[in-house]
């Protein structure tokens, strides 16, 4: 259908889309261009939560960490005003369920963390190093995407259902402001006072106490990367509603969406993309273009069958565990957290104890080689 009011289709920018596009498509186009912007400044700040906690905790260097933690604040404070004045509901997410296992979701989170300091990079860390030409990147997604498959709807599933059933606890508050304020909206605009006390925090920690403010451009890269985090959630939750046919409210996140583009790699004359595959395919040609453009683009391969099998476990760990805790570094480090929902902080926290095992703890990784 052609718009054929031009004047209010130019004072709304996406309206004229709206009028070409369905809402599902509206959306997976949005998500490419979601995941465009993140291969991009991925690929150029270098973006990493495995090589900051590496750098921060064995050679006392906070740069890349301040970055995580200013991505972290963007992301929080964003979805926290999108909730208070734009109307937005995350409830319906996987985040805030009201029943969630308290064992497999730090479990998955410990299995996470170590799996990707054994790989070197969590999974979007992966498709950025793939996209700038290296190749063991495409032996830990393969490995990470197969992996979370098999435990999220293969052979492991049964046993991940059980396990599930036997630890599952139900709580009628699954999140910070539900705590102070329960459900209703009126306490909205109370509850953005103490998160924009914490976002303050964690920014003076960031700029200050760990110096990023000597890197604006990382700073601002990484603002950027949080940002996304309400974008993608702006886009599935308005953009994507529908009476007869809603799209799951989502934001980014990284295993799920990695082992679905590898289905529908193999299967997409039966089934449909996503808004994840499609931010996993933004990821993949924004790094790619931007790394051939500042002529960064270099394979690079194994050193040795050892090398190799080191990076294929950090994959298999990374899927089973990211299935398991429903989420990674991005899935529940920043789009989780970003919802203040205990289920995350639980990930979260599994996640930074399997990274401190395999950097200062009794599983420590000896040998490190570079990326």
């Amino acid at each position: 259908m052609v718009c054929r009011d031009y004047p209010r289709c130019l004072g709304h920018p996406f309206r004229l889309l709206n009028t070409t596009m369905t809402h599902t498509q509206l959306v997976v186009w949005s998500g490419f261009i979601l995941g465009l912007l993140f291969g991009v400044v991925g690929q150029r700040t270098h973006y990493c939560t495995a090589g900051g906690l590496r750098e921060w905790w064995r050679e006392d260097n906070p740069r890349r960490a301040a970055a995580l933690v200013i991505a972290l604040s963007f992301a929080l404070l964003g979805t926290q005003l999108s909730v208070a004045f734009g109307g937005l509901d995350v409830r319906p997410s996987i985040y805030r369920q009201s029943s969630f296992s308290w064992l497999l979701m730090p479990l998955g989170g410990l299995l996470f963390g170590y799996g990707m300091m054994l790989a070197r990079g969590c999974g979007s860390r992966a498709l950025v190093l793939l996209a700038s030409g290296n190749l063991r990147s495409l032996v830990v997604l393969l490995a990470l995407g197969v992996a979370a498959a098999i435990t999220l709807t293969g052979p492991l599933a049964p046993w991940r259902l059980t396990m599930t059933e036997w630890t599952l606890v139900s709580w009628a508050t699954v999140s910070v402001p539900e705590l102070f304020y329960g459900g209703d909206p009126v306490h909205h605009v109370a509850r953005l006072l103490p998160v924009a006390i914490l976002v303050a925090v964690l920014l003076r920690v960031a700029l200050v106490n760990m110096k990023l403010y000597r890197h604006p451009w990382e700073a601002a890269g990484a603002a950027l990367i949080g940002l996304l985090v309400p974008a993608g959630w702006w886009v599935t939750g308005h953009w994507g509603a529908d009476d007869f046919e809603p799209v799951p409210v989502e934001s980014l996140t990284f295993v799920a969406p990695i082992s679905d583009a590898i289905q529908y790699l193999m299967l997409s004359t039966g089934i449909r993309a996503g808004f994840g595959v499609t931010v996993v395919a933004g990821v993949l040609l924004g790094a790619c273009a931007t790394a051939l453009c500042a002529r960064e683009f270099q394979l690079r391969g194994f050193d040795s069958p050892r090398h190799m099998l080191r990076f294929l476990a950090g994959g298999v760990m990374m899927g089973v565990g990211g299935a398991l805790a429903l989420g990674c570094t991005i899935g529940q480090g920043l789009t989780g957290l970003s919802t203040l929902a205990f289920p995350s902080f639980l990930a979260v926290a599994g996640i930074l104890l399997g990274a401190w095992l395999s950097l200062r703890g009794p599983l420590r990784i000896r040998e490190q080689t570079a990326v």
